[in-house]
């Protein structure tokens, strides 16, 4: 058996070739080299060391292969000219793996064969070879490889080390086994304060290392700024909550009375008066038991008679705003004018109770926000802002000045108002009222001349300060041009994934840093910041590096002027404010009329890792019809939308028609705001155009029979309610209101004879197509089309049903009853 060494140098066949025997002969003999000579690689060439001794198919063993094995020598055969060489033959041929050729005693006995001279060395009884050594190669021969290197013992390391004291321990056990002299163990000892600072180095290493494998995934991220970015990659953008709106109204005694901007309110406070001086003791004494805050998101003029105002009935009782209203008479004041002009916010409100008269049983819900469109007489403005009332409209018949007013569509009334009511035999008057003086204000403080830390900019590092106070207020910044004249119920709400933070920076050189959602559309010259939030509610600012966004220049210094309070805490109920921060004297009282609403808190963890994997598949572009009819859609006012793609000559045009809710007209104005929300979801190359429906008139005519006992003029007139275009008193709508048909829908025979047999007194219906009944059931101004017979009426892909029964315009639709039976 050969001795299993690994050797670099292979002296064995030197030796063994220049060893002899004191006669001159060799004294051993042995393999040299093998050759794979034919092109089939059967034929192989075996080069002994010496002259080659007689051996047979037997002596020769070939072992090894991959894939083929028991390969058999089926020759040998010695060769003239070269006696050291014999000549095997084997009956197929290997594959590309290492084979070996031994030399054996027999088939059966595989020890050294004998009886030769020389002997045969049994360290060169056999040879590795490969069948393919003479295919083309890119290599040069192989090497055989070094030895091994010695493995050197290695020390026992614990893995679960991951804090400070797990590593202190270890660091001291080691020592314990390296230093055995040395047993101090007191902290002041140089040696514990090394190992000491070591584990504090190693607990800060491995938390970092942690954090990269750990932060480096949505679903395994821990840290908010994190979780926001991996969401920014999805286009989704987590928030950090938003905060609360509110109207306050303001009662003064006083006129011209100018609140500036940035104005404090606080909820109440015991013990405290309405006017609160700022940096006073009262101030700090209220802050001490920590009121919410608000602040005055625009400047206002007060004036004493907007404190209350009264509805003006012309003189009847009974009166109420219906449910709907978007306009008013209001009663003016001789003594204290009225200053209403456009954009101004009114409150209506219940004063007193519709039920019992009473003003504690007043109904506090009954409160609605309404934003001026027209004022007449409106006020005059002068260019400093000062309003000069015009000559007062009177009521000619009382004499009695007045002012009509008109709000916002988007502002109409959600529930009725009652005015005057005849209640225990005595009239209420003035039981809804409204109320002037209203001013938008947001939750939170502001904070001036705040310091950064760090507060300086570093020279080379990278600079991530933080702010001093945690929870900093998220808001949408009021934009006085567009909101003034935005419908005052959609300023009482914000979109949280729209809000920013309330902080501004300015540099020790003069220049302002504004708050950015993020930097990638920034460049390098743009002075913006981001602001990160942690899962603690530190605000962490994050600077360009001028490519996207500036870099601070080095040694810069900031000061910092945010907002703290948001989220949910800015909720706060109807009459909860009581108190204004302010040195102007006059106001009497102070009250939100309205709850504190919008307010929401930072958007969790879990729920963006649920929702923003889902976030790139919501479509945010328009390219086919499909695409730009559901675009539409998003736009609140919008009920259903149908799109056309038309070549107009030179390009396509995106033809948009909508059915707005509640019926309301495609007018310019609306075209217009429906372009602009349109406009971030256009392909470009394409225009867009907005159209109206085609509205299909109706006219439907069918018999009503009437149970015993039952007026047919009633039943009549409860029907005609059923089937109108309007909201009904109970709640529902009618049958043709314009929010129960779109585009393409059809009208069923059956859905109207069912919804006339739930008509208390109607016994059955007669739809029948005899030529005595003139029953109709068609469009209006064309003859039937099989209609009546078909039990429907179908419509076009752009066509909307209509049908309302006004007698004045009859071509928008009729309907009536041949009424039979009853009394």
């Amino acid at each position: 058996m050969k001795t299993q060494y690994f050797c670099q140098n292979l002296r064995r066949r030197a030796v063994v070739r220049d060893t002899q025997r004191s006669d001159g002969t060799p004294k051993l003999n042995g393999l040299d080299y093998l050759e794979v000579v034919s092109a089939d690689q059967t034929v192989l060439v075996v080069y002994f060391i010496h002259s080659a001794p007689p051996l047979s198919i037997d002596n020769f063993a070939i072992v090894g292969g991959v894939r083929v094995r028991n390969i058999r020598v089926i020759g040998v055969e010695a060769i003239a000219d070269h006696p050291q060489a014999l000549q095997i033959t084997v009956n197929q041929r290997g594959d590309f793996s290492t084979y070996t050729l031994k030399l054996v005693q027999s088939s059966v006995d595989d020890t050294l064969p004998s009886g030769f001279t020389p002997p045969l060395d049994r360290q060169l009884a056999e040879i590795p070879f490969s069948f393919k050594a003479n295919c083309p190669s890119d290599f040069d021969c192989p090497q055989p490889p070094d030895c091994p290197p010695v493995p050197f013992p290695q020390p026992q390391i614990d893995y679960l080390a991951k804090d400070y004291a797990s590593f202190r321990r270890v660091m001291l056990d080691r020592l314990a086994i390296t230093l055995p002299e040395w047993q101090t163990r007191n902290p002041a000892d140089i040696g514990i304060a090394i190992v000491e600072v070591l584990a504090y180095a190693a607990d800060y290493l491995s938390y970092y290392q942690d954090a990269a494998a750990t932060e480096s995934l949505l679903n395994k991220a821990r840290q908010r700024p994190s979780v926001r970015r991996h969401g920014r990659l999805l286009n989704y953008f987590m928030h950090e909550g938003c905060n609360a709106r509110t109207w306050i109204q303001m009662q003064s005694e006083v006129d011209n009375l100018v609140i500036p901007e940035g104005t404090q309110y606080l909820t109440q406070v015991a013990g405290q008066p309405t006017q609160i001086t700022p940096d006073s003791l009262a101030y700090r004494e209220t802050l001490q038991q920590q009121p919410a805050i608000f602040e005055a998101m625009h400047s206002l003029c007060i004036y004493i008679g907007h404190n209350e105002i009264q509805f003006y009935t012309w003189s009847d009782e009974n009166c109420c705003l219906p449910k709907g209203a978007t306009q008013a008479t209001l009663q003016d004041d001789v003594t204290h004018r009225l200053h209403l002009v456009p954009g101004d916010v009114l409150i209506l409100e219940e004063r007193l109770s519709a039920e019992t008269g009473r003003i504690e049983d007043a109904d506090i819900t009954r409160r609605w926000a309404v934003r001026l469109t027209k004022v007449h007489p409106a006020a005059e403005v002068t260019a400093d802002g000062t309003r000069i009332p015009t000559v007062a409209l009177r009521d000619p018949l009382t004499e009695v000045p007045i002012l009509e007013i008109q709000w916002h569509e988007q502002d109409a009334l959600p529930f009725p108002f009652c005015l005057s009511k005849v209640i225990d035999g005595q009239l209420q008057q003035s039981m809804s009222v409204a109320r002037g003086n209203i001013l938008l204000a947001d939750h939170g403080q502001t904070l001036t001349k705040q310091r950064l830390i760090p507060a300086e900019v570093p020279e080379k590092r990278r600079y991530r300060p933080y702010l001093e106070e945690p929870n900093i207020t998220h808001r949408i910044p009021y934009n006085a041009f567009v909101d003034n004249q935005s419908p005052a119920s959609s300023l009482i709400q914000q979109e949280p994934p729209q809000a920013l933070p309330a902080v501004n920076l300015q540099s020790n050189t003069g220049e302002v840093w504004q708050p950015r959602r993020d930097l990638l559309n920034s460049d390098r010259f743009d002075p913006g910041f981001v602001v990160e939030m942690s899962s603690d509610r530190t605000a962490y600012l994050r600077f360009g590096d001028n490519i996207f966004g500036q870099r601070p220049a080095p040694f810069t210094r900031f000061q910092a002027t945010y907002r703290v309070g948001n989220g949910r805490d800015g909720n706060i109920g109807a009459g909860a404010i009581a108190h204004i921060v302010t040195t102007l004297t006059g106001i009497t009282t102070v009250s939100n009329r309205l709850p504190g609403t919008g307010g929401s808190d930072p958007e969790s963890i879990q729920q963006v890792k649920l929702d923003a994997p889902q976030a790139f598949r919501v479509q945010q572009r328009a390219v086919t019809e499909e695409d730009y009819a559901r675009v539409a859609e998003r736009h609140p006012e919008v009920q259903k939308a149908a799109a056309t793609r038309r070549w107009t000559g030179s390009w396509y045009t995106i033809f948009i028609t909508v059915d707005r809710k509640s019926g309301k007209s495609v007018d310019a104005e609306f075209e217009q705001e429906l372009r602009q929300f349109l406009e971030k979801y256009r392909m470009a190359g394409y225009d867009l155009e907005v159209d109206a429906p085609r509205f299909v008139p109706l006219d439907i005519l069918f018999s009503v029979c009437v149970k015993p006992g039952y007026f047919a003029n009633d039943v009549k007139a409860d029907l005609l309610q059923a089937f109108s275009n309007q909201d009904l008193a109970n709640g529902q709508r009618g049958f043709f209101h314009p929010d129960n048909f779109t585009f393409g829908q059809p009208v069923y025979l059956s859905q109207l004879i069912a919804t006339a047999m739930a008509i208390p007194g109607v016994q059955w219906v007669d739809v029948s197509n005899q030529p005595s009944k003139l029953h109709r059931f068609q469009r209006w101004g064309q003859a039937a089309n099989g209609e009546l017979e078909a039990s429907e009426i179908r419509f076009g892909r752009l066509e909307i049903a209509r049908l309302d029964n006004d007698p004045n315009a009859p071509e928008n639709g009729r309907i009536d009853f041949l009424m039979e039976g009853g009394q």
